[in-house]
């Protein structure tokens, strides 16, 4: 840190990164909490010779700057930290103060206390917290960070795994193009290529993954990945405490599939149509929540008994996930990382096309913006992260007319399907318009740059409706250009 730099952070109030403290001639008793604090976040600066009053700062310098460094950096070669840090000092001199500094970096074997562990301390904004008993004993268990769920386990074999949900496994990963050499071997030869076993015996992240209930549960007692739909924008404004609980599931794979056919139900599926007159479907929606889907059973500490819930109300879902992010949540949106807590099981889930390659998974949750025009928030701690997408939910709409029920697979598939054949049809047949088409054509004509929303409410149907309304008149209109900026071409009255 340059003498300007110096300079700057005293004239800015977020330090969330910096620390300063009165000291003339011995260092004060609380600086051994920030040393804790700043090896067990993200690192920071101590200053001693400054004065703070409220959101100022007063330099005042220090009397005897050799005998602090010396005090200071002796304290931390001795016996009073766990763990041995690797501190930098500066020494500055401004308007004939002198002012010494130390960086405190992030350590990565945690927590870095001082006498015993009740003394670790986390950074929390711009002060030094006591860490709870929960967020210590996560850090303990983060120095396997990557490691634990990659373990075998002793005493297990394959007989333990529930043989249909790896069947169903290898079914869908038949559906792509990787591991084809694997396609014909026998489970046991599978089970070892991909570390769902190792030597005969399960791993944690095969166990989890695929295994049958009792032995997940004996050998990982804190299993569980939970869903509820909750039929309020909070859990104190809902009538009921929910509308739907998934069942408990024997592994991981079980609940996957599970929630991914209930995610289908609560977004937008926009139908749009192709030159050659045919419908497709974008799921892009849908895929965004499967992305954050992976992401959350790929960052669990399935060893922790916070237990992961996806909780999805009137005007979010929510992915609550037990174990923080390897990195602050700003070092990783925007950028590629790919340091993850259970390896073996983001692999297993990246081999079917369920996650992204390693380190993309996070700015595809970041498209979610560009898809919907809401921003989702994220916020992590030592113990929990949460995740958050803005929704207009399926269990809020209601069928209108021409609509069929949301949590209804077989009626909205069949939807889908009719409007990709009346699409098909009407180009072929040119059948007759009814009168809501009738009225969007007029729209149309009247305004070749009104936006669905415009018509939507203009003819009071939802934009489902509409979507499938001009998927089948697409002998009658074109869309021409993109979404925003193009228009409709009217191309038979």
């Amino acid at each position: 840190m340059t003498k300007d730099e110096l300079v700057a952070k005293l004239h800015d109030i977020e330090w969330e990164d910096f620390e300063v403290k009165t000291a003339k001639s011995e260092l004060p008793k609380n600086i051994w909490e920030s040393v804790s604090a700043f090896s067990n976040t993200s690192g920071g600066w101590i200053v001693l010779g400054v004065k703070q009053s409220g959101k100022t700062f007063e330099i005042q310098g220090v009397d005897n700057i050799e005998k602090l460094e010396q005090d200071f950096l002796g304290t931390l070669r001795s016996e009073k930290f766990n763990e041995r840090l690797a501190v930098t000092s500066e020494r500055y001199n401004i308007d004939g103060n002198k002012l010494l500094a130390f960086y405190v970096p992030e350590v990565e074997m945690k927590p870095v206390y001082f006498g015993n562990p009740i003394n670790t301390f986390i950074r929390m904004g711009s002060g030094d917290q006591r860490a709870t008993e929960g967020e210590i004993r996560a850090m303990f268990r983060d120095q396997s960070f990557g490691k634990k769920t990659e373990e075998p386990i002793a005493g297990t074999s394959i007989d333990m795994l529930n043989l249909n949900t790896l069947k169903s496994y290898r079914y869908a990963l038949g559906q792509t193009q990787n591991l084809v050499n694997l396609r014909e071997v026998d489970d046991a030869e599978f089970c070892e290529q991909v570390n769902i076993t190792r030597n005969g015996l399960l791993t944690y992240a095969g166990l989890l993954m695929f295994g049958k209930a009792p032995y997940v549960l004996r050998y990982v007692p804190t299993f569980c990945v939970d869903y509820i739909e909750i039929p309020g924008p909070t859990i104190q404004r809902a009538e009921v405490r929910y509308t739907y609980r998934i069942p408990e599931q024997d592994n991981i794979w079980e609940a996957v599939q599970i929630i991914l056919r209930r995610f289908r139900t609560l977004v937008d599926a926009p139908i749009h149509i192709k030159d050659d007159g045919f419908a497709i479907t974008d799921e892009s929606q849908y895929k965004v929540l499967r992305e954050a889907l992976a992401n959350m059973v790929m960052h669990c500490d399935y060893f922790d008994s916070l237990r992961s819930c996806i909780r999805v109300y009137t005007d979010h879902i929510e992915f609550m996930n037990g174990g923080a992010f390897p990195l602050p949540v700003k070092d990783i949106i925007g950028k590629i990382y790919s340091k993850l807590r259970n390896p073996t099981i983001a692999k297993l889930f990246r081999f079917v096309g369920i996650a992204e390659n390693a380190g993309y998974g996070m700015n595809k949750l970041a498209s979610w913006e560009t898809l919907t025009g809401t921003r989702p928030t994220i916020e992590s701690d030592r113990t929990i992260v949460t995740i958050s997408f803005p929704l207009k939910s399926a269990i809020q709409r209601r069928p209108e007319d021409g609509d069929v029920p949301v949590n209804d697979n077989k009626g909205r598939n069949g939807a889908r399907n009719g409007a990709r054949n009346g699409a098909r049809n009407g180009a072929r047949n040119g059948a007759k318009t009814t009168p809501r088409q009738d009225a969007i054509l007029s729209l149309m004509a009247n305004n070749s740059e009104i936006t669905l929303d415009e018509i939507a409410k203009e003819i009071g149907v939802g934009t489902s409706t509409l979507d499938r309304e001009i998927a089948k008149m697409a002998h009658l209109v074109q869309r021409v250009g993109s979404k925003k900026s193009g228009h409709w071409k009217i191309i038979k009255e």
